[in-house]
């Protein structure tokens, strides 16, 4: 059976996609898996062993739908269900099957604070689209892999940091989920363990800002890695320390240790860090009559405040001016919940 997986972006919504890909591949005898994506979201998928092959979406239309037509597919899986998704599916004429992106639920929480949301995670969502095919859940988590063009070499990383770091991730895709300038420097200020910074390139000339505070201690790799090579840094970091992004969902892939720092985001809008139940259970095990943590990871938000949340995306500026939802996280405290999770 020839399936196509459609998930057009971005980076986190597609690696939360990874267990819809491995389960249907191992589970499924018979299964060819494609998928289809932008092309610039092509490198977080490239070293998957479970994808067959890639349909990449760039600027010509009519060629891919052409292309995809010839495979003649016998399902289409889709995981992002928007007016593009709704095109191809149109186009090919096969059966399709869809996750529920709950957005009325969504708009009743960010518009009236009426919290209808399933205690879901998306990954489950994403699961069930393969339910018919008596696909289940393999309890393994996300998946991310590196291709060997990209893995870190022994120098990329400073001498200084080699002994362990903690990897805080300084930008967001929107300016509401992530915390102010001012905050992540008294952040940087406080915490006394090697840093490794990590971000895009639109966040190279803060992280040189924050790095100046201590160039020995705080490694500025923001705009100096590709995206696989940044997975790297978070596959080695002794913690990470990120707001809602794709590289929280890369940390979880790789069973890192999380400190979630969420703003106008909520974790129950279902996408904060998925372990998958193996690692869980083996967590709790391991933990057993100890005083240590629950889970793996830290959600640091502030609540109750009755503003949030205010989008199930995100702003380019807080749409009250006042940005409560980043601007009462205390430092301090988030520079406790980092060395409480070092320790344990």
């Amino acid at each position: 059976m020839k399936f196509l997986i459609i998930r057009f972006s971005s980076i986190g919504d597609i690696v939360l996609t990874t267990p819809v890909i491995r389960c249907l591949k191992k589970q499924v005898v018979t299964a060819e898996v494609h998928y289809l994506t932008k092309a610039s979201f092509q490198p977080v998928l490239a070293a998957n062993p479970y994808i067959d092959k890639f349909h990449l979406l760039g600027d010509n239309w009519g060629g891919l739908m052409e292309q995809l037509q010839k495979e003649d597919f016998d399902y289409v899986i889709d995981l992002h269900r928007n007016i593009r998704s709704l095109k191809v599916k149109k186009a090919l004429g096969k059966k399709s099957f869809s996750f529920n992106k709950l957005n009325i639920e969504k708009w009743l929480y960010t518009n009236f604070k009426w919290n209808r949301l399933p205690e879901v995670h998306i990954v489950d969502r994403n699961l069930h689209t393969l339910s018919a095919f008596g696909v289940h859940n393999d309890g393994a988590g996300l998946d991310y892999f590196i291709p060997p063009a990209d893995e870190l070499k022994p120098n990329d990383i400073p001498t200084s940091h080699q002994a362990g770091y903690i990897g805080l991730v300084i930008g967001a895709a929107l300016a509401t989920k992530k915390l102010p300038f001012h905050k992540l420097k008294e952040l940087c200020t406080i915490i006394e363990h090697p840093l490794i910074l990590l971000g895009g390139p639109e966040d190279a000339a803060a992280g040189a800002q924050l790095s100046a505070i201590d160039p020995i201690r705080i490694y500025n790799a923001c705009g100096k890695f590709n995206l696989n090579e940044s997975a790297g840094l978070v596959r080695q970091a002794r913690l990470v320390v990120t707001h809602d992004t794709g590289l929280m969902h890369i940390a979880a892939a790789f069973k890192r240790p999380i400190v979630s720092i969420w703003g106008n985001t909520v974790p129950e809008f279902g996408m904060y860090p998925y372990y998958g139940g193996n690692y869980l259970q083996n967590y709790a095990q391991v933990r057993k009559g100890e005083v240590a943590f629950s889970r793996p990871y830290e959600v640091v938000e502030v609540r109750p405040l009755s503003c949030r949340p205010c989008s199930k995306i995100g702003y380019k500026k807080c749409p009250r001016g006042h940005f409560k939802c980043m601007e009462l996280i205390s430092p301090e405290k988030l520079a406790e919940d980092i060395y409480k999770r070092l320790k344990g």
